[in-house]
Order: structure tokens, then sequence, then C-alpha cells
């Protein structure tokens, strides 16, 4: 009940804006496990604007479910702009949905290193005008590095521009 209640009013936005235009949205996650897809099909008739999720939590995974090239992950670790950016990418074309959320991290409390301690996580929003990808630094146990993660990842999609615009789906 905690997850539904902390997140539900982000869903629901989410929610609306989708269904508003037309959308569906489609999610690619490694360190979160599926959580924002867990969140985001919580809400009843979410079927309607939620296509699917990829859990790609291996970098094996990430190259065979969303096409991550294997020299992306070799230059830049799981853990980057590159790989979130071409997971979104993949996971938009394999789903032919609209939007897509992508997220790569190190929830800890291990795993982590000098430049990309454990709370280091990669988003990316893709969709027909574009992607973006952004990072963040979470404070905390693993947990909380997940739990702000999914809120990050959904008010992330709520502004890319299309969605926010609440421009209908070609």
């Amino acid at each position: 009940m905690q997850d539904e209640q902390e997140f539900a009013p982000l869903v629901a936005k989410v929610a609306a804006a989708c269904e508003r235009g037309g959308w569906r949205v489609v999610t690619a996650e490694s360190c979160t496990g599926g959580w924002v897809a867990k969140v985001l099909t919580d809400r009843p008739g979410s079927s309607v604007w939620f296509d699917r999720a990829f859990v790609s939590y291996s970098n094996q995974a990430k190259m065979a479910m969303l096409g991550v090239a294997a020299s992306t992950l070799e230059a830049f670790g799981a853990v980057s702009r590159e790989v979130v950016l071409e997971m979104a990418a993949g996971a938009r074309e394999r789903a032919g949905a609209d939007f897509a959320i992508a997220i790569s991290g190190i929830a800890g409390p291990g795993g982590g290193s000098a430049d990309k301690p454990a709370g280091t996580v990669w988003f990316a929003w893709a969709g027909a005008d574009g992607a973006t990808a952004e990072c963040r630094q979470f404070d905390g146990d693993r947990d909380r590095v997940r739990r702000f993660s999914v809120v990050f990842a959904l008010e992330g999609l709520l502004a890319v521009p299309a969605l926010a615009d609440g421009r209908p789906a070609p």
C-alpha cells in the first residue's frame, strides 16, 4: 500500500497525459528491476497506455533485449549516458511505443567506484522528438536509491515535451 500511496499521484498524471494524447509507454530498467513498470501497472486501466517492460539487469540482457552495442558497454560501462540512450531507443523501437523510460544505475550498497559511486543512476526518456538523458546521485540505502529513481523517472517522463504539451499521438 505504501508504494501505491507514494507513487499514485505521479502515475495518475502519466495516465492522464497518455490517455489524452493516445500515447503508449515502455520501460527499460536495470537497477530498478521493473519497479517503474510495477507502479505504472498498479493503476487499473494502465493497459490502455502502458505497453511492456524490459528488465535488462545484465549487460547480456541489455544487448540481447534492447540492442545496446557491446562496444558502448565496453567503452562507457552499463551506468552511462550512452547506454541509457541506447536502452531507451531499443525499447521504444522493439515495442513500437511512443515513449520509453530507461534506467541504469548502482543501487548499492556495493558495486560502485570512485567515478560511479553507489547511488549513481542514469535515466533516459525517448520519444518521436528525440531523447534526453540525465544522471542523478541519490543518497541512502538500496531501497531509497531505487525509490528515488522511480520518482525521478516518472517526473522526467512527464517533462518530455510532446507528453507535457498534450499533443496527440501521430
